[in-house]
């Protein structure tokens, strides 16, 4: 039997949520906003994705405030406006899905890789002038030397922060999101904190690396005191540069998490760093990800140039993890979880419309589908 086509249970407060399979669309940012709003772009792109077989689909990285985005176009869920348009897109968009997907928001903060251009638009630090605003960090450290360095955040500015993230969380819940993911990864705010490449500070966030990770574990705390459902991290578990944070650190902070009653981590890498050297390949994040799982026993989420159904099966009987997370994959092939229950004898559901589109042979991968149906 196909693990990656086995349901899973992400415990929670509430007493477990489980998914369908362990196929999981990975948080992409879609650069379509406007002050933060969803609009008919997300309606589409979520739809597609609820659609695609995966068992859970994680909305991207979403801002807990307008400061927080990494560019204008950045998604948010910071006031009743950006909630407003958030459940519109996404209440139209669960309406034509399968039932048994689960939703997930991942909600951070860039911090000082906020105000950045679109990617395709070559990602630089936007000025004033330019639609851009003022960034924060935990240190006046600019990610590229000749960036305009962050503003160091204040105790007052920190406690602004942990509220918004509390705020997000709520909203979420409100929302009726089935899960909800703290961004502590690819060199956003969080990250920053944990990492002494972005992080010099000198009080008790700053240091060793029970200072470094002091305030992404009140964040996570403040979190899970009002979010009752699955909670989980998204983490660089390795910054791949020299003096950077390790894998062995990730491990440590992942294992402390999991006691503050974390549901399962996401290990990704790098991000914090232009100096990174990451060794690009297939499944290349796969072994952080097996370190991080058996250092503290959470539930893992592998991800990273995982694109063929039968390295996903592997990377589950492998051990590497728990759940498997693809994202451009799925940007190509919308109906990637299909193909992949038909080659590895799995099944998902699927909206009755599309039946139709498969082939014989295949249509026995899906559930409740009559075979030459007109």
């Amino acid at each position: 039997m196909s693990l990656l086509f086995s349901p899973r249970t992400l415990s929670s407060l509430a007493g477990g949520l489980t998914l369908s399979n362990r196929l999981v669309v990975a948080p992409m940012c879609q650069y379509a906003s406007t002050n933060g709003l969803a609009n008919d772009w997300h309606l589409t792109h979520w739809t597609n994705l609820l659609n695609s077989g995966a068992g859970l689909v994680m909305i991207e990285a979403t801002a807990v405030e307008a400061d927080g985005r990494i560019s204008p176009g950045c998604l948010g869920l910071w006031s009743d406006d950006t909630e407003a348009a958030l459940a519109n897109a996404l209440h139209r968009a669960r309406a034509q899905a399968p039932g048994d997907v689960r939703v997930a928001i991942q909600l951070g903060h860039a911090g000082r890789k906020a105000s950045s251009a679109k990617p395709w638009d070559g990602g630089a630090l936007l000025l004033l002038a330019q639609g851009g605003w003022p960034t924060s960090g935990p240190s006046a450290l600019p990610h590229l030397p000749t960036e305009t360095p962050p503003h160091e955040l204040t105790e007052t500015d920190l406690d602004r922060i942990e509220a918004a993230f509390v705020s997000a969380a709520q909203r979420a819940a409100k929302l009726g999101i089935d899960v909800v993911e703290m961004h502590a990864a690819h060199g956003y705010l969080l990250h920053q904190f944990l990492s002494p490449l972005a992080n010099q500070r000198t009080d008790a966030w700053g240091g060793s690396f029970e200072g470094r990770t002091a305030y992404p574990t009140r964040i996570f705390k403040a979190m899970r005191r009002v979010f009752d459902s699955p909670l989980g991290v998204r983490v660089s578990a390795t910054d791949w540069v020299d003096g950077g944070w390790t894998t062995e650190e990730t491990c440590r902070w992942a294992t402390q998490l999991k006691a503050l009653g974390a549901d399962f981590v996401h290990v990704s890498s790098g991000g914090v760093s232009p100096l990174q050297k990451i060794p690009v390949g297939p499944g290349y994040q796969l072994p952080l990800a097996r370190q991080v799982r058996e250092a503290s026993g959470l539930t893992t989420l592998g991800v990273g140039l995982i694109t063929q159904a039968a390295q996903a099966e592997a990377a589950l009987q492998n051990g590497d993890a728990d759940l498997v997370a693809l994202a451009r994959a799925f940007l190509y092939n919308p109906r990637w979880g299909w193909q992949a229950a038909a080659e590895l004898g799995g099944t998902v559901q699927a909206m009755p419309a599309y039946w139709r589109c498969l082939p014989k042979e295949a249509q026995a991968a899906f559930g409740n589908v009559r075979i030459g149906m007109r």
